[in-house]
């Protein structure tokens, strides 16, 4: 069957519209904000003044994307029970981050007066080829994974509005690159927080009224397995998930995100110690509701709609069929807050990188002029939003989650080693901060590029191995130096 997309639905529409309007008064309020304080500090990390249950959220926020939402949900109805069981391995991400980089991360941002990532790497290496190395890898997964959200955006548009793929991917990106260009950081921060409670209610409306439709939980159990037995493996369908794959995918989607950059930062920006504490376990909380939810209802979905064409339309789809207008405009909210609280992160991040970290560095006088570079900045994040939308309208893939990680595990190869040992291990030095991210890096592409498999292992296992051992080769070839966080 071909889901096809509906007539416009004004009962749809008005919720949306109403949640949009939102979310432009909350980037006003931060431009407000912005303009008593100092642009690039307050544009880039909100003046550091998140308490625990903002920091909880946002960070959750900015990890569930449209891989979550749109991609994650598809894939669980397309291999069954096994990827809600893989997808679970994610839970615990948010506790680790915040955990490994939190308190030290806060404390050499403040000292140094470090905006970005890429400041605290430069005073913790005493290296621009560090930092140039970190742009590149940045804005080159970043670019693939903002894609992916405007794919996703334009699905759930043109699948429950009736509105044509490619202008859909255009109008949110008009919205998207709008509210980041005017709010900045602490626009991102405080929709993130509103966009979390909105993904909660939302992806408990959507389960509970899948469940319903459905029959119940155990009639469920019995259509999927007359669809498919398989669906009900561990394994899934096709015997996709094995043992070596799910020990990846947790190197992957947990252990791994500690080198997301765009997550780290939100180590950098909240207020004190117990601010990170609570968002430590509120946001793993929050992350296991998200998490088991939607993929446990991507798994259901299979027998209200179970020939679906493209699985990564399996969630605009079933909220069209399980939930009144109303409240599926309402819960249509959800995905877009989740696709949006991802991309402005990542839109802000890309920002820092080119004005804060590559112009200023090679014009640091130009620093002085706040004006001038709140314009650079902020026109920045609104041309590079149409380029990332122009190439999501051409040819999108079937199923957005192999995409997303992809981009995920490019970041993870070239941050997470200098990111942990540069706080953790005193005698780290520039040389093997740099062999770990040529050396994790160049592998990643290659084991990808030429889907070279070792044990069956997903691509990032073996980087991340010849990363560390970069590391501690160049380490021992450079200059060592005592340096203390």
């Amino acid at each position: 069957m071909t889901f096809e997309t509906t007539a416009f639905n004004i009962e749809i529409f008005i919720p949306l519209v109403l949640y949009l309007l939102f979310v432009f008064g909350v980037a006003y309020h931060a431009y407000r904000k912005r303009q008593a304080g100092n642009f690039l500090s307050e544009y880039y990390v909100g003046g550091r003044s998140m308490s625990g249950f903002v920091l909880a959220m946002t960070t959750v926020a900015t990890y569930v994307s449209a891989s979550s939402f749109i991609g994650g949900p598809g894939a669980a109805y397309h291999y069954g029970l096994g990827w809600v069981l893989l997808a679970m391995i994610q839970v615990p991400a948010i506790w680790l981050t915040l955990g490994a980089l939190g308190k030290k991360f806060a404390i050499h941002a403040r000292r140094t007066n470090s905006i970005t990532i890429n400041d605290l790497l430069l005073a913790r290496y005493k290296n621009p080829v560090v930092v140039w190395i970190a742009c590149a890898a940045l804005l080159l997964a970043f670019f693939g994974m903002m894609v992916v959200q405007f794919i996703g955006a334009g699905r759930l548009l043109e699948t429950t509005l009736g509105i044509p793929y490619a202008l859909s991917v255009m109008v949110f990106a008009l919205v998207v690159g709008l509210y980041t260009f005017i709010g900045g950081f602490r626009a991102v921060v405080l929709t993130d927080t509103v966009q979390g409670l909105v993904m909660m209610i939302g992806t408990l409306l959507l389960l509970g009224g899948t469940v319903m439709a459905v029959g119940g939980v155990d009639t469920a159990m019995a259509s999927l397995a007359a669809i498919d037995p398989a669906l009900l493996k561990p394994a899934g369908v096709g015997d996709k998930l094995s043992a070596s794959f799910m020990a990846s995918f947790w190197v992957l989607v947990c252990f791994g995100l500690i080198g997301l950059p765009h997550t780290a930062m939100r180590a950098m920006a909240y207020k004190d110690s117990a601010a990170l504490h609570r968002g430590m376990w509120i946001g793993t909380l929050v992350m296991a509701v998200l998490v088991l939810g939607m993929h446990l209802t991507g798994v259901l979905a299979r027998v209200v709609i179970p020939d679906l064409d493209v699985p990564d339309k399996v969630i605009p789809a079933l909220m069209m069929q399980v939930l009144p207008p109303v409240v599926a405009g309402v819960f249509l909210a959800a995905p877009m807050a989740a696709i949006m609280s991802s991309i402005d992160s990542m839109l802000i991040q890309s920002s820092s990188t080119l004005i804060k970290d590559l112009y200023l560095a090679i014009k640091p006088a130009a620093a002085q002029d706040e004006k001038r570079i709140g314009r650079y900045s902020t026109s920045f994040t609104l041309i590079f939003t149409f380029i990332l939308a122009g190439v999501a309208a051409v040819n999108p893939p079937d199923m957005l989650i192999w995409l997303n990680l992809l981009s995920f595990g490019g970041l993870e190869a070239t941050f997470l080693w200098v990111l942990v040992l540069g706080l953790y291990w005193d005698k780290a030095n520039a040389t093997g901060a740099i062999f770990s991210m040529v050396a994790g890096l160049a592998s990643y592409i290659i084991f990808a590029l030429f889907e070279i498999k070792i044990f069956d292992l997903h691509a990032v296992v073996p980087a991340l191995v010849l990363g560390l051992i970069g590391f501690l080769v160049g380490n021992g070839l450079g200059v060592r130096k005592q340096h203390t966080i």
